[in-house]
């Protein structure tokens, strides 16, 4: 392998590792074996409670990282029903609790199918978008109101694959740019409750498969032994 002329490296994100977390990481590994510093770059963040697959380029492969985030993602998880957090994932404590007595197995199906297609979604105050050439999750954490614009995003596919309220597990086929955090709110709400992201694990970007991705581990290993 030639990770300066440009390799796409999959790799298993760890849960509470950032994208950056990766990414220096190999980038650290690249300089041990070329003796300097290397491009390197993801193709679309996950979040810190997320796992999943985060696709790496280096050297000259780093120019088609646009390409590659801009492909369609697959994803499961876990929906909580009945409680909303101001991260809408498990970052913070529920900062409200609803009743989900209500809720049934077709109410469920029928929400399910609402989101599907182009739909208008507002994402979370904790994300890495800049607002005012600042992330608007440092402002968040600041105290500060942060007022987030909705964007189109597209649902392709929104399948339950299994209920047992409070858990709700799902797999979702999505465009570039979808919240799944925003999801799982708009899901609650939905339901004239509330919800929140209890797990994420991304399974595909286009036609990348996590089956094929490596861990941390192995992805120094492999760029390691470069220089044997």
């Amino acid at each position: 392998m030639d990770f300066e002329l440009g390799e796409v490296l999959l790799i298993n994100k760890p849960l509470r590792w950032t994208s950056f977390d990766v990414v220096n990481k190999l980038r650290f590994a690249l300089k041990g074996v070329y003796g300097k510093k290397m491009k390197v770059g993801h193709a679309g963040t996950l979040d810190p409670l997320a796992t999943g697959l985060l696709i790496i380029c280096t050297g000259k492969m780093t120019k088609r990282i646009d390409e590659f985030a801009g492909m369609d993602k697959e994803y499961i998880g876990t929906f909580y029903l009945g409680a909303t957090t101001p991260s809408y994932d498990s970052e913070y404590p529920p900062n409200a609790i609803f009743s989900t007595e209500h809720i049934t197995e077709d109410m469920l199906a029928d929400a399910a199918q609402n989101f599907l297609g182009e739909i208008e979604q507002v994402p979370p105050v904790f994300s890495a978008i800049k607002i005012d050439g600042q992330a608007a999750y440092l402002k968040a954490r600041k105290g500060k109101e942060v007022e987030m614009k909705a964007r189109s995003v597209i649902i392709r596919e929104f399948d339950l694959t299994d209920s047992l309220i409070p858990d709700i597990h799902f797999r979702v086929l999505c465009s570039k740019g979808t919240y799944i955090r925003s999801l799982a709110f708009d899901f609650g709400k939905y339901l004239k409750s509330g919800a929140y992201l209890k797990s994420l694990i991304r399974t595909k970007i286009g036609s990348f498969d996590l089956n094929n991705a490596l861990t941390i581990e192995e992805a120094v290993s492999q760029i390691e032994s470069v220089k044997k």
